[in-house]
C-alpha cells in the first residue's frame, strides 16, 4: 500500500464577493454538524433567513482581510501544506471542509499518485463535532462512493500533546517578550453547548456544570470544551503563568442558543472597564490565522478593547507555517509513514 497525507483545514469563500461568499455560507451552515437542526428547519432557517442577510456582511468583513494573494486561510495552508511538502516522504494533498479544495479533490489527487493508505490530519487542535468529525464523515462518504480502494486513518485531536503545546507557547512567549501585557485570555470558537452534551460517549458525564471539565472521563476524548481549557492549562505550565494572569473564553457565536461561556466579545469588554490597559489574546483553536482571527479579534475586538478603556489589545498571530510547527508535523507524519502495516 502506497501511504499519503490529506491536510484538511476549514475553507474559505473563493472570493470577498458576496456571491462567493453566500456559495461558501450555504455550504458551511447546511452542514448538519454545524446547524444541528432537523433538515427542513436548518433549511428555513439558513436559505430562507440566513442566506438572505448575512452575505453582504460577511463579504465587508472578508474584504476587510483578503490578501492579494487570496483567502489568508487559503494561502497559509498551501505555505504549511508546500513546506511539510519538502520535509516527507509521502505525497501531501490539501482540501477544505467547505469551499475550494474540496476534500474529493484533495483525495483525487493523492489517488492519481498512487495512494491507497491515507492519513487524514484535520488541523484542529482539539475535537468537535463541526470541525474534525464533520471532515471524517464526509472523508468517508466520499470514500465509499469514489475512493474504495483507499483506506484511512486520522490524527487524533493534538489538543494536549506535548510537541505542540511547546509550538504554541513559543510562538506566544516570542510574540508578546517586547510587549506589556497585564492579562493573557486564550479565546476559542465557539460551539452550542448541546454539541459538547452530543458529543459526550458516556451520555452522562457532561454536565456543563463547571467540574466535569476537569473530572477525569473517558467523554474527554471528543469534549471539546475539555480540551480548549487542557489546552490553556498545559501552555500556563510550560509558560509558568500566574494564576490569574490567563483565562479562556470562547468567540464567534451565531444564533439565540447557549453557547460555551464565558465569551469572548463580553470578556474583552469586561477587562477594559474594569481598567485593564494592556491584554494580549491567542486563538489556540486555529492553526491558521483567518476571518475570525484576524477580523473578528484582529480588529473587532481591538476596537471593542480601545472603545471601553483599554489601550492596546495585543493578538498573538496562529502558529500558521512557523518552522517548529512544520517540523512537529512532519515528524508525526514520518511516525505514521514509517509504521510497519498490521498484518
Amino acid at each position: 500500500m502506497k501511504k499519503g497525507v490529506l491536510l484538511v483545514n476549514l475553507g474559505s469563500p473563493d472570493s470577498p464577493n458576496p456571491p462567493d461568499v453566500k456559495t461558501y455560507l450555504g455550504e458551511f451552515l447546511m452542514d448538519e454538524r454545524v446547524i444541528d437542526a432537523p433538515k427542513l428547519l436548518r433549511t428555513l432557517l439558513v436559505k430562507g433567513i440566513i442566506l438572505n442577510t448575512r452575505p453582504k456582511k460577511s463579504a465587508k468583513a472578508y474584504q476587510k482581510i483578503w490578501w492579494e494573494e487570496g483567502s489568508p486561510l487559503i494561502v497559509l495552508s498551501e505555505r504549511l501544506q508546500n513546506k511539510v511538502k519538502e520535509k516527507v516522504s509521502v505525497p501531501v494533498a490539501l482540501a477544505m471542509r467547505y469551499g475550494n479544495p474540496s476534500i474529493k479533490s484533495g483525495l483525487e489527487e493523492l489517488a492519481k499518485q498512487g495512494v491507497t493508505d491515507t492519513l487524514i490530519i484535520p488541523l484542529y487542535p482539539q475535537f468537535a463535532m463541526a470541525t474534525t468529525e464533520t471532515i471524517l464523515v464526509l472523508a468517508e462518504e466520499l470514500r465509499q462512493q469514489y475512493f474504495p480502494e483507499m483506506s484511512f486513518t486520522s490524527l487524533p485531536a493534538f489538543y494536549h500533546h506535548a510537541d505542540y503545546i511547546r509550538v504554541l507557547a513559543n510562538s506566544i512567549q516570542e510574540y508578546l517578550k517586547d510587549k506589556e501585557w497585564e492579562h493573557l485570555l486564550f479565546s476559542y470558537h465557539g460551539v452550542p453547548k448541546r454539541h459538547i452534551r452530543k458529543s459526550d460517549i458516556t451520555q452522562s458525564h457532561c454536565k456543563m456544570d463547571g467540574k466535569c471539565c476537569s473530572t477525569p472521563s473517558a467523554a474527554h476524548e471528543y469534549c471539546y470544551s475539555h480540551q480548549c481549557y487542557e489546552t490553556t492549562r498545559k501552555v500556563a505550565e510550560y509558560l509558568e503563568l500566574k494564576e490569574g494572569t490567563f483565562s479562556t473564553s470562547f468567540q464567534s457565536r451565531l444564533g439565540l442558543d447557549p453557547w460555551l461561556q464565558p465569551y469572548t466579545d463580553k470578556t474583552i469588554e469586561a477587562f477594559a472597564k474594569n481598567g485593564t490597559k494592556k491584554m494580549a489574546v491567542v486563538t489556540p483553536a486555529f492553526v491558521s490565522d483567518c476571518l475570525e482571527t484576524l477580523e473578528e479579534i484582529g480588529m473587532e475586538a481591538v476596537e471593542d478593547f480601545e472603545d471601553n478603556g483599554g489601550e492596546h489589545l495585543h493578538v498573538v498571530p496562529c502558529i500558521n507555517d512557523r518552522e517548529d510547527w512544520i517540523n512537529v508535523l512532519s515528524r508525526w507524519i514520518d511516525e505514521w509513514a514509517l509504521t510497519p502495516e498490521k498484518a
